[in-house]
């Protein structure tokens, strides 16, 4: 079991920032993550997640175009911009990914309603699991929508076939550009047990 400690860390105190201090993130330490985040769970061992990290200066200049207004700022001072995606035909890995059903591919190929949900759904999962290791080795998050993912698509994985989710920042982040805690729904507002 956790203690309390780490549950602050990974939820209870984390928080969403908005400005970063100017300390690197180290390559191997994007490693590091990526070796933890892989580890969580997907429907099937799916893993349709595809992670940029955008980390060069030449790079972010091609990102921050693509941004909506309110996010440019905090992605020009992080030191790390994730792309989290979503590989379109994820399913051309299920032979290797999850051998005890050779024929699982099959569930898949044909049917793109069922391939884009379950690709969306599970990379989603995947950049929370990647958020929550980010946390865990220290980093802080600032995961965003606001972004034209078309152009993102255009400009960082054309010729690949993969669907941009969400971006997230990561890095130190500035206490600084802190805001007031917001509110989150109770349990019976959220929840129900049948």
């Amino acid at each position: 079991m956790l203690s309390e400690h780490h549950w602050d860390l990974l939820l209870r105190q984390a928080r969403s920032f908005n400005g970063w201090l100017p300390r690197p993130v180290e390559p191997a330490l994007l490693r590091e993550l990526y070796e933890l985040a892989k580890m969580g769970p997907t429907s099937m061992n799916c893993s349709p997640a595809r992670f940029i990290f955008v980390t060069s200066a030449a790079a972010r200049e091609r990102l921050l175009p693509l941004l909506a207004a309110g996010n440019v700022e905090k992605t020009r001072t992080a030191p790390v911009t994730v792309i989290v995606g979503a590989a379109r035909n994820f399913q051309q890995r299920m032979p290797q990914l999850f051998p005890q059903r050779p024929t699982a591919r099959s569930i898949f190929d044909g049917n793109d309603a069922l391939r884009e949900s379950t690709a969306f759904r599970n990379s989603s999962l995947q950049g929370a699991y990647l958020m929550l290791a980010a946390r865990g080795l220290g980093l802080d998050c600032g995961p965003m929508s606001g972004f034209d993912a078309a152009a993102v698509e255009a400009e960082f994985l054309a010729g690949e076939d993969v669907a941009v989710n969400f971006l997230c920042n990561l890095g130190h982040g500035d206490p600084g550009s802190l805001f007031e805690r917001l509110p989150r729904l109770a349990f019976d507002e959220a929840c129900r047990v049948l």
